[in-house]
């Protein structure tokens, strides 16, 4: 037996506003939060053989530039970049960082790691989190109703 794909149901736009009690009103609908820029901006990386991580969603929300200097700190499955004329590290002119070896050794993360990354634009900074640390935050913090030994 074969199914058949089932038509999607969209109301007519008109019938949505008639249900809100706006007929005939034709604005946008409200967004959820303020327009603007997000206060983090999240993506998703893999650090390659050379310590490159890249998001462009999350580049691009920090407005940094091939040529940007960055200083980069660590600790324990987490990395930090901040925009810094000082910097050690150059951004590249394609979108990414670079996590040079000895820090990527003191905090933790190798070479094919995933890491989350939040930028956050008012800050001007980069963080690059384990999925380690995402882990055990999600087991610590967790709403989720959890068995013995973890995740139910």
């Amino acid at each position: 037996m074969t199914a058949r794909p089932v038509a999607p149901i969209i109301p007519s736009a008109s019938r949505v506003l008639h249900r809100q009690g706006k007929p005939g009103a034709g604005g946008p609908i409200p967004l959820a939060s303020p327009p603007g820029r997000p206060d983090v901006v999240y993506g998703f990386g893999r650090i390659d053989a050379s310590g490159r991580v890249a998001d462009r969603a999350t580049i691009a929300a920090l407005g940094w530039r091939g040529g940007d200097r960055l200083t980069l700190t660590a600790e324990a499955g987490v990395m930090v970049a901040r925009r810094d004329p000082g910097g050690m590290v150059t951004v590249p002119a394609r979108p990414y960082v670079v996590i040079p070896a000895a820090l990527r050794r003191r905090c933790g993360l190798r070479a094919g790691d995933h890491v989350l990354l939040a930028a956050v634009p008012g800050q001007d900074l980069l963080a690059a989190y384990s999925f380690a640390v995402v882990d055990q935050a999600m087991l610590t913090h967790a709403p989720f109703p959890r068995s013995e030994g973890g995740w139910s």
